[in-house]
């Protein structure tokens, strides 16, 4: 590790919630599983990702010595849905190095863990919070951080003067920091979430990043992934059950905690398919991470109403690519029908002036199968087998071209 900067992550902790909640729902329901995980740039970054590979590996070595502290345990102990089994695997858990590897080709960053799945899709996180703070590390800081501060400060001017001002409707505006994967830095979103905290009670519910919540006594914010849906392509359930069968296991695993379901691994229209009378009394709600919010939103109106579903009862998260005045929008057109809820990620804690990378980690093999991502915004449509992803297109009736 370089003598001017500390290692990128410093606890297990710093992780999002739903990275837990999955693991422990894989440790108790496939515990054998194998799977592959790949990194990549969606964008193109102002410099070769590749050149950062020396510091990555650093990096991924310093990751592979951490262990979870007693106080940590403690902390995780007192997440009701985190049960005791869990947490005592946690406290024998480190990442095994030989589960993950970087290097370069040409001016492109591959880096693949791959292994018992219960051992390396904790990695997701940590990968992309490092690379991202390698990356900016290289670009000017202080004017980065002097042009970051401004724009936070007028979003908490923003949202503090509709909190103040702005409409009363039948629910509250409640936001969460999002923004752990694609934060600018360690240090940057400690601020952003501190200072939104002390500016905005009670509009800032939590943050999904663990460790933040546990230093700064907030909720930790979470449930489920699109990697938790897609691994139940390739767990010997029918392909076309999948969503039902990752929606029972969820609901086996918690008894009614962590309520809200993840709509997008196949498309909004397939998933309200799935999701009948039973699943949509259990759950307490959905969550957007894809495709034309309101229209996705009034798609889920259209179907608690024709279940008969009071939607005051339900809440509707969303978390795809928010922005203060989108977010304003968003409450003002649905809160009088029904609660929602805001999770703002690189918007939060990278909105330096420079363009933040579009970066992810996504699983792509289980079990020696194919896994895939058929999402409502084209862009995010993930999956490296296009026989697969053609074959699941026809399971669902769902059209267009691959991305």
């Amino acid at each position: 590790m370089d003598l001017l900067h500390p290692p990128v992550i410093s606890s297990l902790l710093e992780t999002d919630l739903y990275k837990f909640t999955m693991l422990q729902a894989m440790l108790h329901q496939f515990p054998a599983n194998q799977a592959r995980y790949e990194f990549v740039c969606r964008n193109t970054p102002q410099y070769p990702l590749s050149t950062l590979l020396s510091e990555v590996n650093r990096e991924l070595d310093a990751l592979c010595t951490l262990r979870f502290t007693e106080e940590e345990l403690d902390y995780l102990r007192g997440l009701r849905y985190l049960k005791s089994d869990f947490v005592d695997f946690l406290a024998i858990f480190q990442l095994q190095r030989r589960f993950i590897s970087a290097w370069a080709e040409g001016e492109t960053l591959r880096i693949v863990a791959q292994g018992p799945q219960v051992h390396v899709m904790l990695f997701e996180i940590y990968v992309l919070a490092i690379v991202n703070e390698l990356y900016f590390r290289r670009i000017d800081q202080t004017g980065l951080l002097a042009e970051g501060q401004r724009r936070l400060d007028k979003k908490i001017e923003v949202l503090a003067q509709f909190q103040e001002q702005g409409p009363k409707l039948a629910n509250s505006l409640d936001i969460s920091d999002f923004g752990l994967r694609r934060r600018f830095s360690g240090a940057w979103q400690e601020q952003v979430v501190r200072k939104a905290a002390a500016a905005l009670p009670p509009m800032l519910k939590g943050t999904s990043n663990v460790y933040l919540a546990k230093k700064l006594s907030l909720v930790p914010i979470g449930t489920m992934a699109h990697e938790y849906l897609q691994t139940f392509q390739a767990v010997g359930v029918q392909l076309r059950n999948f969503q039902k069968a990752a929606l029972d296991g969820w609901v086996r695993e918690y008894r009614g905690d962590l309520g809200i379901a993840l709509t997008d691994v196949v498309g909004m229209d397939a998933f309200l398919r799935d999701f009948d009378l039973f699943e949509a009394k259990l759950f307490d709600g959905l969550r957007h991470d894809s495709g034309d919010p309101i229209e996705w939103g009034e798609k889920a109106l259209a179907h608690y109403a024709k279940l008969r579903i009071n939607p005051q009862t339900k809440r509707l998260v969303f978390s795809d690519g928010l922005t203060i005045p989108k977010v304003l929008e968003l409450y003002q057109h649905f809160a009088n029908r029904i609660p929602v809820a805001f999770g703002i990620g690189t918007n939060l804690t990278n909105d330096m002036g420079v363009t933040p990378l579009n970066i992810v980690m996504k699983l792509t093999l289980c079990n020696g199968q194919p896994t895939a991502k058929l999402s409502d915004s084209p862009g995010k449509t993930f999956c490296e087998d296009q026989t697969f992803l053609a074959y699941l297109r026809q399971v669902f009736n769902e059209q267009g071209p691959a991305a």
